[in-house]
């Protein structure tokens, strides 16, 4: 029988959040190496696309896994059930602990394909999915999502509408998606967000997610909200590779980490290229260079020259 992972996680677990070109196969074996949540997810990958013959690949790749991400949970997307019962019915064959169902991503684009934050418009349709993908797997089907679309108090009437399909988890980003990020996360609803999953789904594990950036955070929210389950960590992550330990980082442990993060760029790049006939793009890459250069005299403009380059071995060369 599947063991079901979130049955398995220690009091106040946590997360390292799905963000897309971010979390992907590379940044998670940096975290691993840094200092590993108790779950990770994967960047997100759309059900539609698994289930073309033109996207299969793409998703795939999307999709690829390393022994360092174990637990691992799979996040998908889009707005077709059947699609998500074709992908949610592999899952499990692909080594992933369970799947989660993007319904908060405030992406314009994925908004208007109706995925992610736009399933909160559509709880028909939404439950629909949620249904497919349970019953084409044995995995464990959870849930990430937002208080409401446009309106803060549409929380109340969307949750319970996920809950009373008793997912094995949900995660609330504790903003609408109207208001982005632009505001500060309502950590004040947690009482009633946890007082309703009691009610409908005590068995649904309940993940917090919202300007939460170390295990500090962590421990203070969790005093305070002691029937919140876990707790995920999204942009913080860019503040500190780190912040799922209690490390004292220095200079030298952001340039060993980024060492390593360009040395398994070359290495993922090469496997692409003999498994799926091309190499990464390197630009992607640009967006990571804050995380290692910063806060010291000339971080700044160390940056601008990284940002000039055109390969890993120019970055090794500036990094020293």
């Amino acid at each position: 029988m599947q063991t079901n992972v979130w049955e398995n996680l220690p009091p106040n677990f946590t997360i390292l959040a799905p963000m897309e070109g971010v979390t992907g196969i590379i940044f998670r074996q940096v975290i691993a190496k840094a200092g590993r949540p108790d779950l990770f997810f994967t960047e997100f990958t759309n059900v539609s696309s698994f289930a073309s013959e033109k996207g299969r690949n793409n998703a795939l790749e999307r999709l690829e896994i390393t022994p360092s991400d174990a637990p691992i949970i799979a996040q998908i997307w889009g707005k077709n059930p059947e699609h998500f019962r074709i992908l949610a019915s592999e899952l499990e064959g692909l080594g992933f602990a369970g799947l989660d169902i993007n319904m908060g991503c405030p992406d314009r684009h994925v908004n208007a394909a109706g995925g992610g934050a736009a399933m909160i418009r559509t709880p028909e349709l939404a439950l629909d999915c949620l249904k497919q993908a349970k019953q084409a797997t044995t995995l464990p089907v959870s849930v990430k999502t937002r208080l409401g679309y446009t309106y803060l108090d549409e929380f109340r009437e969307w949750l319970p509408t996920i809950l009373h399909e008793h997912p094995a988890a949900l995660t609330v980003h504790l903003r609408t998606r109207k208001e982005m990020s632009k505001v500060p996360a309502h950590y004040e609803l947690i009482p009633e967000i946890t007082k309703i999953r009691a009610q409908i789904s005590p068995t649904t594990q309940l993940i917090i997610n919202g300007d939460i950036k170390n295990l500090q955070d962590i421990q203070n929210l969790s005093a305070k909200n002691p029937d919140v389950d876990g707790w995920m960590i999204g942009r913080g992550i860019f503040e500190n590779p780190y912040c799922f330990t209690n490390h004292q980082v220095s200079h030298t442990d952001l340039l060993k980490l980024f060492q390593l993060h360009l040395d398994l760029f070359d290495k993922t790049s090469e496997k692409a290229q003999a498994k799926y006939g091309h190499t990464l793009s390197f630009e992607p890459l640009k967006h990571y260079f804050k995380i290692y250069i910063n806060n010291y005299d000339g971080a700044k403009e160390l940056r601008a020259r990284l940002m000039e380059c055109h390969s890993t071995e120019e970055v090794r060369r500036l990094i020293g």
